[in-house]
């Protein structure tokens, strides 16, 4: 696993700040923690790493004698650890003991010797021990030079062994105990110059036998490489956190080796490297370390181990869960920050079990197939809501190599974890050679965590290293001072004339009382006097273009108490004052009760005031709430004290008061009380009371009241006030009366009056009220209605009262009286009664008028209402015959009147009426007489102008729509002058015929004519013609209207009739002839018929020469239109000419004919082919409708003869003969059998495709026209006609067809306004086909048919205009 490269903070919160290291200045020595911890019981104490190499020593340094505190010096042995501290600037790269960049060890290391252990025995108070070697000659000073070092370098002088050792046990010690070593006199000094490794060298004595005692161990941490102070935070690695101190843990201490460069000063720093221990400084040693308390949650803590490299290890930490609610957390931490929950894996797993049983949990971290690079301090850490405790513990991970020798460098070196198969690589050396756009897939392909930090420090050593030219001496990397002491930065210049400034922070300082600048020779001396936490900063000196720097830390001595809170016995609503003293001014301290800080907002009860050296907590009026333990927190010390607030003895001043409140009154009552300020509560009938919007509960001083705004029942009973805190209470008894009232207003009848339809059972309900509870009354007028009535009695219960009547007659109605009374007063009401019923049966109806299918009727009201308002009127009718009633109407008739309808004429019926009220309805009244409906016919429809001569005037029209019952007798025509309305009957007596024509009218005069139907019942409305008619006749030029047959060739076969018949228009009657091929028709083949309106050409008998084109002329005066039918008479065909047989192969026969001399005058429109045996001669049908004159006969027989014989086909049907071949074919057999191909289905699915397309076509008015096109689909398509892109649906004047694939539209008696746009759409699931075609109606209606119609002249000339206009174009 990876060790952290990440910096972390320091326990109290702060950065550790280290100082710069930089060629021109020397380099600080290390720190080196001692730690004492128990090794495993009747085991060996062995010594980690490898033998070390032997070191010469030039001159050690000589021990002075060990002080322990007695009189006599015991023996004492020492263990030497080297332990790793890594630095987060450095990659994990390994390198070997000697590699080609470091110069070779000066020294040689001998063996490590055993521990020796002093011992003490319980002592009381705290123990110091303090080792001092004896004096030695004066030592010399010991100088490694080493060249070159990137890295620090680390010297640790033991003494020899010769000295007496000195034993000293420490057991159960109540409070820490802090050993601390002093160095010799004289200091060692350690000369770097450029050492490119980390060279560690150790001196130790010879090993006595090994005692199983502690170990002390030695931790060595390395100093930092060169760096600013804002690489601070990136380029140092802190040390883990102390473990907490107890029974089984080790304990710590921190020896500090004096190096000249260091200031005394930056001695005991905290967040320095060359703080000691935990933050004391050198005067402090003598006084216990305070340790905060943790809760031990942990009743079994993992244990340190070693193992070696590919190993398996299992660390165990179990936690009691007697007491606690849920599953307690716990993390696992490699150094000080590294969480392993994020590092699980192949080589690490965390497990978690608990024993329902023992509840116990148990936490395991299992690493498997351990590293070297896994070997560090852990720690574990378990927290349950404000509970923690942790442990920390060691892994020792050895080579797997028998020599023993230690490499003391690769402790201060990052390992790569990296796979078994993957070679070693120099990452520093790659870094060096790479580019910068390089680096980051550098870093990410060998596992490089802290990128920025190594490349700060590649930037450093690339620079070239400049010996200073204006300091000899430049500042030391950092300085310590006590907050209020004094400091001196000097440096010392080569040369003395060069201007020197002073910067703080990058801010030049000036001469101030604070700073003083001193010389002394080339010495320049920077002073501050009275050091604050402000002067903690960084400072730099610069002489010419050269500068150095360095840092101030200044230290804030802790605060103490030197004056104690005293404890304080008080009752409530006395004030408090704690006091305590310390021993700074404006020192920042804590006020906490019971261990939890108390809150000092604008709105708490206490208050913090500070005076100089006095802090006091002042609560203003205490209460029981503030009995417990106050103390003073300081960063010095803290202070206790209890205190304890009692209750004052209770004394009543004013008791409660019984009282007797009115219902709804307001309810108040009072008690005072001393003490005051106390709290309390108040109960009714034990119930505790909650204030509420009607209920408040106030408290001022001395004074207790409970008020109800509305009292009710319920506030009645028994309340008592129980002042807080003590046992006395204060009582009182409530009573409350009411009235008797009587609540009629939640009857929610209106006028108090309750309606009751008889017959039914009535009981009213009416709430009363009244405390106590009220006697009560009923009556009616002076009548007392007592409860043990039979059918009308009166009820009383607690909230109300009753009246019941079993059966309700009508003599209940009237008034009911109610009378309440109590101790509290009399009240009273009344209820009305009415008993309602349903009406009499109104008075029998009268039918005054009758209709066709109506009648009107009327009636009177009945004469009994039943109490209630008729609501309206419900009318049934009948046929006589009949006994069964309808209902006419559902909603109720409000009027007597009513005029029932749809009734069927000619029968005789009866009506009657029901009264409705809110009761119900009536019986019904007496039928009424029976009455039949008759009605006129309806007027004539359609009347229209026939004919018009110089005399006469010819009318026509068609029956009324609506004849009725009584049947149509006639018709009455009536015509009068235009201008006048004298109306004059043409016919004495009424015609059947729905024609008339109007004789003896004056030529040229205009005329109205009108019509009436005529039945039993009388004279319908009159049918007008709405335009006059002008007598005279008018000539009609001829218009031969061909029939739609008729336009295309008429096809008829031979011996079938031919019957013709070809309308035509014109006034007066119009000449007709006929002509065929240019010359006149022949009477005796042909006979003609002509009348006024039509010419018919009849031929009883047709043969082919009546085939050809007849010419018909019509003329009228000067007027001529002709027309052309052209007949074709059909026959059967003649047989074919010469059929031969072309080839035969295999069971194939191929024929060829020529088409036949007569085609029967019709097209020929196939074959049919046959086939005989020669032995049998039965003639077999191959193939019909063949079109082709050439076919290949398939699958004949092998080994038969064949004839043939061919049919020719026409519209009329097979020939009569056939033609047949004169050779036979023989079919003969193969020596190669044919094998027959198989051939795959064919899909018939197509989608629709118009075969035959619509055609534009003219159409004569009056006239059925027809629109034809074919379309082939599979699936049989749906076909779809248009308009106009309109859909036809449900027109009767169209009529569709389909018939195989023929589409057929059929458009019945068009007129001009049925021209347009006609389109065919047909629809599968394939798709869709649309054609479409142009339809125009010509000829329409004559002006006499128009004036026979009766249209008025102006759109007469409007008609006949726009027709012209469309036919002159054409022609």
């Amino acid at each position: 696993m990876p060790e952290p490269t990440k910096k972390d903070e320091t326990p109290n919160g702060e950065k550790e700040s280290v100082a710069t290291d930089s060629s021109e200045a020397p380099m600080p020595t290390p720190e080196i923690s001692l730690e004492v911890s128990p090794p495993p019981p009747e085991q060996p104490v062995e010594t980690e790493g490898k033998d070390p190499q032997p070191i010469e020593v030039i001159k050690p340094v000589q021990p002075e004698p060990v002080e322990n505190g007695s009189k006599e010096p015991e023996p004492e042995a020492v263990v030497v650890r080297a332990k790793e501290q890594v630095e987060s600037v450095n990659s994990e790269v390994k390198e070997e003991a000697q590699s080609p960049c470091s110069p070779p060890l000066p020294a040689t290391v001998k063996e490590e010797a055993e521990p020796v252990v002093t011992e003490v025995n319980q002592p009381p108070e705290p123990v110091v021990t303090v080792v001092t070697p004896p004096p030695p000659p004066p030592p010399e000073r010991v100088v490694t030079d080493v060249t070159q070092p990137p890295e620090p370098v680390v010297t640790v002088v033991t003494p020899p062994p010769h000295p007496e050792p000195v034993v000293t046990e420490v057991t159960q010690l109540p409070e820490p105990v802090v050993t601390v070593v002093t160095p010799p006199p004289q200091p060692v000094v350690t000369e770097v110059t450029q050492p490119p490794e980390p060279v560690v060298t150790l001196v130790t004595p010879p090993p006595p036998p090994p005692p199983p005692e502690p170990v002390v161990t030695v931790q060595v941490t390395p100093p930092p490489p060169p760096a600013d102070k804002d690489d601070d935070a990136t380029t140092n690695t802190p040390s883990p956190p102390p473990p907490p101190e107890d029974a089984n843990t080790a304990k710590k201490l921190s020896i500090e080796l004096p190096n000249d460069s260091v200031h005394v000063s930056a001695m005991g720093r905290k967040d320095s490297v060359w703080s000691l221990g935990e933050g004391q400084a050198p005067e402090d040693l003598d006084k216990p370390v305070d340790t905060p308390p943790l809760s031990s949650l942990l009743i079994e803590r993992p244990q340190g181990g070693s193992i070696t490299v590919g190993g398996d290890i299992s660390f165990v930490a179990k936690v009691e869960a007697q007491d606690l609610l849920r599953k307690p957390t716990i993390k696992w931490f490699k150094g000080k920050w590294m969480d392993l929950a994020s590092k699980t894996g192949k080589h690490l797993q965390l497990k978690e079990t608990f024993d329902r049983r023992t509840k116990i949990h148990t936490f395991e971290m299992h690493i498997i197939k351990a590293k070297d690079n896994y070997a560090g301090n852990y720690r574990c850490e378990v927290t349950y809501k404000d509970k923690f405790d942790s442990c920390s513990f060691d892994l020792e991970v050895k080579e797997l190599e028998q020599s023993q020798s230690v490499d003391i460098r690769s402790a201060f070196k990052r390992r790569e974890p990296k796979q078994d198969e993957t070679p070693e690589v120099d990452v520093w050396e790659i870094l060096k050679s790479a580019r910068p756009d390089q680096y980051e897939k550098i870093a990410f392909e060998y596992g490089i965590t802290d990128l920025r930090g190594l490349l700060k420090r590649l930037k450093k050593t690339k620079k070239e290293e400049k010996k200073s030219e204006a300091f000899a001496k430049k500042l030391d990397p950092a300085y310590q001072a006590d907050k209020g002491g004094k400091i001196r930065l000097m440096v010392d210049l080569a040369d003395p004339t060069v201007e020197l400034k002073w910067y703080k922070n990058g801010q030049e300082i000036r001469p101030t009382p604070k700073f003083i600048f001193e010389q002394k020779g080339t010495q320049r001396i920077l002073v501050i006097n009275n050091c604050g936490l402000n002067d903690d900063a960084a400072y730099s000196v610069a002489a010419g273009e050269e500068k150095c720097t360095t840092e101030l830390f200044v230290k804030e001595l802790p605060v103490k108490i030197t004056k104690e809170i005293e404890a304080v016995k008080t009752t409530v609503n006395e004030r408090i004052e704690l006091e305590c003293e310390v021993s700074e001014e404006g020192a920042q301290v804590k006020w906490c009760k019971n261990g939890v800080e108390v809150p000092t907002g604008p709105r708490s009860r206490y208050r913090v005031k500070s005076e100089g050296l006095k802090h006091w907590l002042i609560i203003d009026d205490a209460s029981k709430e503030d009995t417990g333990t106050f103390s003073l927190m300081a960063s010095g010390g803290t202070s206790e004290a209890k205190v304890q607030v009692e209750l004052k003895p209770l004394k009543i001043i004013q008791d409660l008061q019984d009282m007797t409140v009115l219902l709804g009154q307001p309810l108040k009552m009072h008690c005072e009380i001393f003490p005051g300020n106390v709290p309390g509560r108040w109960y009714r009938n034990g119930q505790l009371i909650q204030s509420n919007d009607r209920i408040n509960i106030l408290q001022r001083a001395k004074n207790h009241r409970l008020e109800i705004v509305n009292s009710t029942i319920h506030d009645a009973g028994d309340y008592t006030f129980v002042p807080e805190g003590y046992s006395q209470s204060l009582c009182a008894k409530i009573h409350i009366v009411d009235p008797p009232r009587v609540h009629l207003e939640s009857l929610n009848f209106p006028d108090n009056t309750v309606t009751i339809v008889a017959g039914n059972k009535l009981r009213v309900e009416i709430p009363i009220s009244g405390e106590p509870a009220p006697r009560v009354v009923w009556m009616k007028g002076e009548r007392v209605i007592l409860d043990s009535g039979h059918r009308v009695r009166a009820e009383t219960f607690s909230d109300h009262t009753s009246l019941t009547i079993d059966i309700a007659e009508k003599e209940d109605t009237g008034n009911y009286k109610i009378v309440l009374q109590n101790e509290a007063g009399e009240a009273g009401a009344s209820v009305k009664v009415k008993v309602v019923d349903i009406p009499d049966p109104p008075e029998v109806p009268l039918v005054t008028e009758v209709g066709g299918d109506w009648c009107s009727m009327t009636w009177e009201p009945p004469i009994y209402d039943g109490g209630s308002p008729i609501l309206g009127y419900f009318i049934e009718r009948k046929k006589k015959q009949s006994s069964r009633w309808m209902r006419l109407n559902f909603d109720l008739n409000k009027e007597t009147t009513f005029e029932p309808k749809k009734m069927i004429e000619g029968v005789p019926y009866e009506v009657r009426v029901f009264a409705v009220n809110a009761i119900g309805v009536s019986k019904p009244s007496e039928p009424s007489k029976a009455f039949v409906p008759l009605a006129v016919t309806s007027e004539p429809t359609m009347l229209v102008v026939d004919d018009v001569t110089d005399t006469t005037v010819t009318m026509k029209w068609r029956p009324p729509d609506t004849i009725g019952a009584a049947g149509l007798d006639g018709y009455l025509v009536e015509y009068c002058i235009e201008g006048t309305d004298d109306w004059r009957v043409t016919n004495k007596e009424l015609t059947e015929k729905t024609k008339y024509t109007i004789t003896g009218l004056p030529p040229e005069a205009k005329i109205l004519v009108r019509v009436r139907a005529i039945n039993a019942a009388g004279a319908s409305t009159p049918r007008t013609l709405q335009h006059s008619i002008l007598v005279k006749e008018v000539i009609e030029p001829p218009k031969i209207r061909i029939p739609r047959h008729l336009k295309q060739t008429y096809t008829r076969k031979v011996g079938e009739a031919v019957n013709l018949v070809i309308p035509f228009m014109g006034k007066p009657r119009p000449k007709v002839s006929w002509l065929k091929e240019g010359e006149t028709v022949d009477p005796t083949q042909v006979t003609i018929r002509n009348t006024d309106c039509d010419s018919i050409i009849f031929i009883r008998k047709a043969e082919r020469k009546h085939s050809g084109k007849y010419d018909m002329k019509v003329e009228v005066e000067n007027h001529v239109d002709t027309a052309i039918v052209d007949i074709q008479i059909v026959d059967l065909p003649g047989p074919p000419q010469c059929v031969k047989i072309d080839e035969v192969w295999g069971g194939n026969v191929a024929l060829d004919w020529t088409p036949p001399k007569d085609n029967g005058n019709a097209a020929i429109t196939g074959y049919t082919i046959q086939k005989a045996d020669k032995k049998t001669m039965e003639w077999y049908t191959c193939i019909e409708h063949y079109h082709r004159t050439c076919i290949t006969i398939t699958e004949l027989v092998v080994g038969n003869e064949y004839y043939f014989r061919i049919y020719s086909e026409n519209m009329v049907g097979l020939s009569e003969g056939a033609t047949q071949t004169k050779d036979s074919a023989l079919i003969v057999k193969e020596g190669m059998q044919l094998k027959n191909p198989e051939y795959i289905d064919h899909d018939f699915k197509e989608p629709p495709k118009f075969t035959q397309p619509l055609i534009n076509t003219f159409a004569i008015a009056g006239y059925n026209a027809t629109l034809n096109c074919s379309v082939r689909a599979n699936p049989r398509p749906k076909v779809i006609w248009m308009k106009n892109k309109i859909a036809i649906i449900d027109d009767p004047r169209y009529r569709m067809f389909s018939n195989q694939g023929v589409c057929t539209l059929e458009i019945r008696k068009p007129s001009p306004y049925d021209g347009g746009m006609y389109s065919c759409k047909a629809i599968n699931d394939l798709g869709d086909a649309l054609v479409e075609c142009k339809l125009e109606v010509k000829g329409g209606f004559t002006f006499s048919e128009l004036m026979q119609r009766g249209v008025p002249l102006h759109l007469i000339d409007k008609y006949m205009s726009e027709t012209k206009a469309v036919e002159q174009p054409e022609k």
